[in-house]
């Protein structure tokens, strides 16, 4: 079980060779997850995105795919994701459409209202006040500007309250805890999305 906790507790800020295993598994591991939740994105065409706890960066890399005129900004909390990230991004990066920095979204040093689009896929979790998080991406994104939240666990599922008692500092929200801390935030519009027979939730709130 020692080892078991040390693994899965990776997913919050991951580091050293767990981390690394981790990391490996994660763009493979979550890409049905995050496809699905992507497909509720309105039509948009972003000049500027920036995806949150961005992991190995396959879901950033999933953006600049699905809008090809967008900068993307990936930013994670771990050194080792953005290491991960700015490896698996490279060529995009190396083009000018890219940037991957570590930060923490509970205090972003990103301009304020200056994206059109955020993501937060599999991460809030971890985020630190929620309702203060929030306030932070409210204040990078422009007047209209849409933020995306996926998420495995609908809040209620055994399987994320299992994990929830494992890693320190886990949460899994439902999808009323995460409408009102959006709209305590600042967001005016909030739509969930249930799949339909996996527990994910998909949140689009706009600015």
């Amino acid at each position: 079980m020692g080892l078991f906790k040390d693994f899965v507790s990776q997913t919050r800020k991951p580091e050293g060779f767990l981390g690394k295993m981790m990391l490996s598994g994660m763009n493979s591991g979550h890409a049905r997850m995050a496809d699905w939740g992507m497909s509720y994105l309105p039509p948009l065409v972003p000049q500027k995105a920036v995806d949150l706890g961005c992991g190995a960066g396959r879901n950033a890399g999933e953006l600049l795919k699905r809008y090809p005129t967008a900068h993307v900004t990936a930013i994670d909390y771990s050194p080792l994701s953005v290491e991960k990230a700015t490896a698996y991004n490279q060529q995009m990066i190396s083009s000018g459409r890219c940037t991957v920095q570590q930060g923490d979204v509970s205090a972003l040093r990103l301009p304020a209202e200056a994206f059109d689009l955020a993501t937060a896929f599999e991460t809030v979790y971890f985020w630190p006040g929620l309702e203060k998080c929030f306030g932070q991406v409210a204040n990078i994104l422009k007047p209209g500007g849409f933020f995306l939240i996926c998420n495995e666990s609908d809040g209620i599922d055994q399987t994320g309250k299992k994990f929830e008692k494992i890693i320190d500092g886990m949460k899994c929200y439902t999808a009323e805890q995460l409408e009102a801390a959006l709209k305590a935030a600042g967001f005016t519009e909030v739509s969930c999305r249930h799949h339909e027979s996996n527990p994910w939730i998909t949140m689009l709130a706009q600015k």
